[in-house]
This record gives structure tokens, sequence and C-alpha cells, in this order.
């Protein structure tokens, strides 16, 4: 399942990258940052100001008791029928369930949530029907016993329970999703989403992943609606109870875990196409959209054969679908054969859809499909091993996507948006493990964050450089092939690379996921001849400074180190598997610099001694360093100046050295940590003198793009002219701002209708500087859109507005029916980013409207996301303490985790501009003198 709402979150971090606001990515989820003095110091020793560490995050509250299903009757085939009603918003369901009973018992405990049970019996082979004599439910567990007047004797039978169920509006479970038709009425599908404990809420069923079972799916529908499951249609007859309704039966399912079923009944068109090797492949859109799924269907097309040729494996199933679902609160969900999606994440307009847009569709279809291998036909044996599916197809995704588009330079882009973002949330207090034990349902949605798909895509990245592309191939056919209908934990994979490898990965890869955090790295040189001596050192980094504990834990870092001799090839790897070591890199010339993790490969941050980093700076300025090591270094720096062990009017002399950069993913890189650093200083009475400090960064690049693209322009020049755009405007560039004025004006009366990339740097620039003229133009052009990508676009810019009382208007139209349910979360998100005007009214808004809020999203993960959109922007104890709070008399289990860790940001910004503040003004008031801003 790729988040939405993060984790979806990288597409509203690449709609409000320019907004000099806001970090991160899915995910899904967000970043955030904060920073000290000279690049290192003259000492080698990192600098701390007295007083200044953050109070640590308390304790995770204790887990809640938590036991699995007895495993003394499990199933071996469910028979399923559901009737959805459309108009009352219910259905009746009928199962007929496989059973073995393993241990003569007289009760049958299953999962079992918001369902009525009307009547339950057992049918034991060749015996009499039993008549179940009690259902007790336990509603806090979601579980149900079915009682028996006697006991099941060892053996098979069928579990026949008929029941009904509410068709709910919580984007969970059997839900109704609202769509409008093109001739303008309201209609309303029946779909599903039951990753990760949600199929409870349509069937009585053993919702775990490891109790794997077939499915023989049959839906009773309306005639004139599709209705789609996982497998093919095989039949499709008359439903003798009522004309108007027919019965749709499909093929039985292979061996598979409850959460990956699917069902969808509604109405829509599809585009299909079969794959180089046989599978049929659609993709269903809104009625009349046919054509915006075409890409994503090329796409689909382009993946199936990859993978099956990646893993040596075959797809299992005779069909693959793709549908864009109205209402849905992830970004996609990889149920086999029928694979959900937000329509933002699927479909994408010719003429109307902008660049990013197709890279992230791109990267979803990647993700989700991968899937179909690693995450179902192999399954995570339970919830702790999570990281496996979603790490590894946040990694593969971009293996895919550099596949079919490497115009895309896809693998710098990663380092920006996953790497980044993972090493931000892993250096908190609060973090975790990439395997974290779960137990209780409630604890599960916690755990699609950050670490599970971006550290986990990581380290997976890490682990197939340290291992070589053949030998992780290898690896990962005998995992598949070995496990395949199978459940598998963390280890099983481990065993499978180490005997393709005969490298120690269960040894070195243990302590990258039972451990929660990663190592700094410093490194300090000599010349000895014509060899460069390097003492190398390991601690683990802390977003709140130098580690002090008496008990340091260490990692085993692959790296690699590299020359100015030859940047593109390694001069040696080693494996650090001590606190530090000595090594010896020969022949080195005094003149040449050396540079550790090229590529940023190795999960780490890098810290270098002063002499070491000044021979490096000179490679930014004449790009000799490749992109991605430019994007790192700096990256590294802001980290370090973040976490006080630096300081931050030095990263800013080194961001300058970035004047002549053309990579759009190192600028998209400095964009986010200049916008992380525009946050902060908006708590201070220099925050315009910061917009001109990125006007000056970002004015060259501008110039040199313009506002029309150029012949032969390609994909990432589409991206940087928005992103640039975006950012000279946002920070109050006049030239960018009536420029951007006067498009806008002849988009709306139609003169001359805006790029699909140039749209969201335009909205943004006019609405930051605009009135309620704009805002309520804009509102009109929301009104008036038909593609929901243009929605969601307007949507999450319109926080940009400066006035107060439009600030409210933007917040009251968040909750109101023009926006969906799942895209509120990020129209409050925005309006939190756009300003500490905005900020303050947002975290009220929410505390004022909490329990509709709550309510609307059951304590899902999108309420984790509005927590940490909403505050983390803030500084200081007083606000950590107010957020703490509120959330101590508001209590919202599945974001405990997330609201620990927005206070640990809160407290880490207070102590940042307390730190730095002042040189920092000083820094900006001198270029000021110096450099008058055009």
């Amino acid at each position: 399942m790729l988040l939405g709402g993060a984790t979806a979150v990288l597409a509203f971090r690449r709609l409000l990258i320019a907004s000099s606001c806001w970090r991160g990515r899915v995910p899904l989820t967000l970043r955030a940052r904060a920073p000290a003095h000279a690049i290192g110091n003259r000492d080698g020793a990192p600098r701390r100001l007295l007083g200044t560490r953050p109070h640590c995050p308390d304790k995770m509250p204790a887990k809640r008791p938590f036991e699995r299903l007895p495993t003394d009757v499990t199933p071996e085939n469910y028979s399923l029928c559901l009737k959805p009603d459309l108009i009352d918003f219910t259905f009746e369901g009928k199962l007929e369930a496989s059973v073995e009973v393993r241990q003569a018992t007289n009760q049958i405990m299953m999962n079992c949530a918001d369902i009525d049970i009307i009547t339950a019996s057992y049918v034991p082979e060749g015996g009499e029907e039993i008549n179940a004599t009690g259902f007790n439910y336990q509603n806090e567990d979601e579980k149900v016993t079915l009682s028996f007047p006697s006991a099941l004797q060892k053996g098979r039978g069928m579990l026949k329970i008929d029941f009904v169920g509410e068709l709910n509006d919580k984007m969970k479970g059997f839900y109704r999703s609202k769509y409008t038709t093109p001739s303008g009425e309201t209609h309303y599908a029946a779909v599903s989403q039951f990753e990760p404990t949600d199929a409870r809420r349509a069937f009585p069923c053993w919702d775990e992943p490891a109790i794997k079972a077939t499915f023989d799916i049959t839906l009773i529908v309306p005639k004139d609606r599709v209705a789609l499951s996982n497998m093919n249609v095989t039949e499709r007859n008359p439903y003798p109870d009522d004309e108007d309704m027919v019965e749709v039966k499909f093929a039985k399912s292979p061996i598979m875990s409850t959460y990956l079923v699917a069902f969808v009944v509604g109405e829509y068109d599809f585009v299909e196409t079969k794959s180089s090797d046989g599978i049929l492949v659609r993709v269903y859109t809104p009625i009349g959209k046919a054509d915006q799924g075409k890409f994503a269907l090329e796409v689909a097309a382009k993946t199936l054969p990859f993978y099956k040729e990646y893993f040596n494996v075959p797809y299992p199933l005779p069909k693959i679908d793709l549908i864009a679902i109205a209402d849905f609160a992830a970004g996609a969900m990889e149920n086999w054969g029928l694979v959900t999606y937000r329509e933002t994440a699927l479909l994408i307009d010719p003429k109307n859809s902008c660049s990013s847009s197709k890279q992230w569709v791109a990267l979803v279809v990647g993700h989700e499909l991968a899937h179909q291998w690693f995450g179902n036909l192999v399954t995570m044996e339970w919830w702790t091993h999570l990281w496996l599916n979603e790490g590894f197809a946040s990694w593969i995704e971009y293996l895919c996507v550099d596949h079919c588009f490497p115009e895309y330079d896809i693998w710098t882009q990663f380092v920006s948006a996953d790497y980044t973002r993972a090493l931000e949330l892993d250096a908190l207090d609060s973090s975790h493990p990439i395997e974290v034990t779960v137990g209780h349902p409630a604890e599960v949605d916690e755990i699609f964050d950050a670490i599970s798909y971006s550290k986990g895509a990581s380290v997976i990245r890490m682990l197939h450089n340290y291992i070589g592309d053949e030998d992780f191939r290898k690896g990962m056919n005998l995992y598949l092939t070995k496990f395949q209908n199978k459940n598998a934990a963390t280890e099983d994979l481990w065993n499978c690379l180490e005997q393709a490898s005969g490298k120690p990965i269960n040894a070195v890869m243990s302590s990258w996921t039972k451990q929660m955090g990663f190592p700094l790295i410093y490194v300090e040189e000599k010349q000895q001849g014509d060899n460069r001596i390097l003492k190398i050192s390991q601690k683990k980094f802390c977003a709140s400074g130098p580690f002090t504990g008496s008990d340091c834990p260490h990692w085993m870092v692959p790296i690699s180190i590299c020359t100015s001799e030859d940047v593109s090839c390694d001069s040696m790897k080693v494996l650090l598997d001590q606190p530090e070591m000595t090594i010896t890199v020969k022949n080195v010339k005094p003149d040449q610099w050396i540079k550790l993790n090229p590529g940023m490969v190795g999960f780490c941050r890098i810290q270098y001694s002063p002499t070491m980093l000044e021979s490096l700076l000179p490679s930014i300025r004449n790009l000799t360093l490749p992109p991605v090591d430019r994007l790192g270094l700096q990256n590294d720096l802001f980290s370090l100046a973040r976490a006080g062990i630096i300081g931050t009017v030095e990263v800013l002399k080194v961001m300058e050295a970035f004047v002549n950069e053309p990579n759009y993913t190192v600028w998209s890189d400095l964009s986010c940590n200049l916008g992380t650093l525009s946050t902060l200083m908006s708590h201070t009475d220099f925050h315009e003198e910061m917009q001109e400090f990125i006007v000056d960064l970002f004015l060259n690049i501008g110039q040199k793009l313009g506002w029309d693209p150029k012949h032969n322009e390609g994909h990432l020049d589409a991206l940087l002219r928005g992103l640039v755009l975006g950012k000279l405007g946002k920070a109050g560039h006049q030239p960018t701002i009536e420029e951007a004025r006067r498009r806008f004006k002849d988009h709306v009366e139609g003169k001359q209708v805006l790029s699909a990339d140039l749209r969201s740097p335009v909205y943004l620039t006019v609405l930051k500087h605009g009135d309620s003229t704009t805002l309520d133009t804009m509102l009109k052009l929301h009104n008036q859109a038909d593609l929901q990508e243009e929605k969601v676009r307007i949507e999450r810019l319109l926080g940009a507005i400066s006035h107060p009382d439009l600030i409210q208007k933007v917040l009251t139209f968040a909750m109101s029916e023009e926006v969906r349910p799942q895209d509120t979360v990020f129209v409050l998100g925005g309006v939190s980013g756009g300003s500490l005007m905005g900020r303050k009214a947002a975290w009220k808004f929410v505390k004022d409207n909490w329990e509709e809020l709550y309510n609307r999203y059951q304590g899902g993960f999108l309420i984790a996301r509005l927590i940490k959109l909403t505050v983390e922007g803030f500084a200081g104890d007083k606000m950590a303490a107010d957020i703490k709070s509120f959330f101590e008399t508001h209590p919202a289990p599945a974001a405990e985790r997330t609201i620990q860790q927005s206070c640990e940001n809160v407290l880490l910004n207070g102590a940042w501009l307390k730190r730095d503040a002042e040189a920092i003004q000083q820094f900006l008031m001198q270029r000021k003198g110096a450099h008058p801003t055009v």
C-alpha cells in the first residue's frame, strides 16, 4: 500500500516544494529539521551550547494486551457472496468457509467488526449441521466467538454465516465512495480497502496475514454497474429475486491473505491491452475519462514483464486491473489482481496533467505492481515484518521507473525524496526500528511511516549495492520460489540473499532493522607519501546533538570511497563493523580530494574534518562532483547544523556555492532545506531577509530557464522551471509576481491557458500576494475543474493566502462538501505551511473541530498526517506543551508516535532558534548591505 494523504504526501511535497514551508514525502509523511557554529571546529569536536538540548520525549504508552487468533480452527477456502445496497448503504453477506478443525472445540473465534451476524452453523464432512447457540462480540479486540452446543470434532467441515453490514463512509472495510456522473448526478460506488485489518468489516474472517486461504467471490449488483474482484469473471447471470440485478461470479483465487481481497461495484470505463507476456491489463476510469487511463496502462504493460524478468517468476494471475476510486484514503492499494488508486495516482490528462503527476503515477504503478510478487505471492508473517513489503516496493518502484523512463534521473530523486526523508525521521529520539513488534491492530497504522517505507527502501538499496545486482536477483528468486503462497519473516529474506551472495547478510542487516537510528561517520585524513590515511569513526546521529549516552549503538556500514581522480569509480570499499578504523587509500596526490559514500548509498551522515570539507567545496561550484553527491554534501551539512554540531551560517555560505547549479533534484533538496529554514525564521522579525536570500540564490537559474519551454527541453527541465518560479514568486520577487499575475489573468479570461507545469507556481504566487478577489477566482476555478488533479492542485495551495479572514475562509472550505474527505487533511496542512499566521489558525481550527475530524478518519493514518502537517512548523517549549496537553485530553491512539515526533521537532526548532537566530540575522543583514535584491 502506498500512503496518500505520504506517503499522497510525495505529491503534496512536490506541489508545496516551492512554498518555503515544508519538507517530506508518503507516505507518503513529512519532514522537518533544526543548528550551531563553524563547519567542523578546529579541534574536531562538535560544538554545543549548554542548556540547549531539548527534553527527551515521554516514553510511548504501554501497549494494549493482545492475542492472535487461536489456531484450533483454520480456513482453507472462503466462498463469499455479497449484495451491496447503493441506496441504503448496507450490504448482505453469505459466507461458506471450508475449514479444518485441528483440535476439538465448542467455539470458533474469528475477526469481526461493525458486522451483525444473523445465523451461523457448522457442517462437518459427512455429518449433520450444528447451529451456533451464541455470538459473543469482543468489540475492543474486533473479534467474535461463535459458540456451539457440543464440541466440533477434528476434521474438515463447512462454516456457514449469514450477516449484514454497513457501507460506511470511513474509507475502510467495505465502504461507499461518492462520485458525480457526466450528467451531474451524485452516485455511489461500493469499494473495499482492507489493509491492514479491515477485511473483518466486510465479512467475518481470520484477518491475519499468515492465515491464508483461497477465495470464491460472488457479487450481486445492479445490472448497469461494473463488478470487479481479484480474479476474472466466470459467470454473469440474471439474479432470480430481482430483474434489475445480476449475479457476478469470479474465478477461484490463489491462496492469499484476507487484507488483499478486493471488490468494486460502480460505473467505470476502461482501456485495456495485453502485456508482452500475455497478461490482460485494464485501467478503469470514471465514465467518459478512458483516455486518462492510457499512461498508467502503458506503464503497467511495461512493468509486469520487467518484474517477471527481474524476479524470474511469472505473474500468477490471468489479469490485472488498476482502478481509480473517488474517495480513497491511501495513495494506492496492491489488492492481488485489482489494484485500487486515488484518481490523482492513476489518471493522467494529456493536456492538463503536469510532469510531476506523470512521474508520480509511474512510481505508484511500479510500487503496487511490485507487491503482486513481494507481498502478495510471498506475504509477511505478521505486521512486525511490514517493512519487507513496503521497503522493498519503495525501492524497486525506482528501479522500474528508471527502466521505463531513464530520462527521469529517478535515482537522484530517490535520495531527495526517500533517503534524506528517512534520515530526518530516524534521527529523532522518538523514531523506531524498521522492525517493530506489533500486537493489537490499533498499533499497525503507526508503522505505515517513513521508516517502514523510506528507510526500508534505503537499506534495501544499500544492500543491493553491497551484494551486487546479479547475486541480489538470485537471492530474490530463491526467496520468492521458496516461500511462494506462504508467509515469511525478515530473516528468511536475509538467509536467501546470504546463500546467493556468500556475504554475511544477516549480521550486516540486523544492525539496520532491529535497532533504530543510524551512524554519523566522522572522517579525518593525513597524507603519507602517495597515500592518504583516513581515520573513520561512527557514533549514533541524533537530531538533538552529539550522542552522549554511555552505551552507543553501532552499525555494520558498507562504505565506498572515491577520489577526485575518478568520481564515477569507487577507489575502495570497506565494511565499517567497529566504532572506528584506520584505512589507507593508495595513490592519492596531496592536491586530490577524497569523498566517502559516493552516490549516497550508505544509510548514514558524513562529517568531514575542516580541511577535507574545504577541499570538496570547489567541486560543488565547478560541478565536478556528480549531482547526487552535491545534493548529499549539502544535505548532510544542513542536518549537522540543525543538530547544533555545526553552524547554520556556514551552511548558508555553502548554499551560495550552488548559484550555478543546473540539476533539478539538487535544487529540489536545496529548496526543501531553505523552506525549513524559512519556516523557522517565520518566528523571528527577519523573515523577509530570509526571503531575499532565497531570491538571490534562485534568481540566476530562474532567468536562465525563463517562463516558456525551449526547444528540446525534457521532463526535468519542466520540473525545475515550476520549482524555481514558485520559489521566486513565494519569496516576493516582484518581476515574477507581476508575470504570474499577468499569466493568471490571461488563463482565467481564456486568452492563454496556463500549461499544466506552470499552474502550481502561478497559483502559489498569486495566492501568496493576493486578496479576496484572487481567492474567489481560485475557488471558482476549483469548482469548474473536471480533473481531480487540478482540484487537488488548487486545494493544496489555497493556504498560501495571507489575510486572516481569507485564511478562515480556506479552513472552512477544507471541511466542505467541495473537498473530498481524504484531501481535507492537505488543505489544512497547506494553511499551516503557508505562514505563521496560517499555522496558528490551522492548529486552533484542528482543536476546535477535533471531534469531527477524528470521527471522519476513525483514528486512521490520515489523523497522524493531519497532526504532523499542522504542528511541526511551530517552535519552542510553550507550543510543544500545548500540543502535548491537547492530546492528553484528546487521545489519538493510532497517532501516539506521530504526536511524540511532532513535539520533539517543535522542541528542536526552539533550540535551533535560541542557538543560531542571532548569527543568522547578522549574516543576512551583512548580505543585504552587500547584495541588494533585484
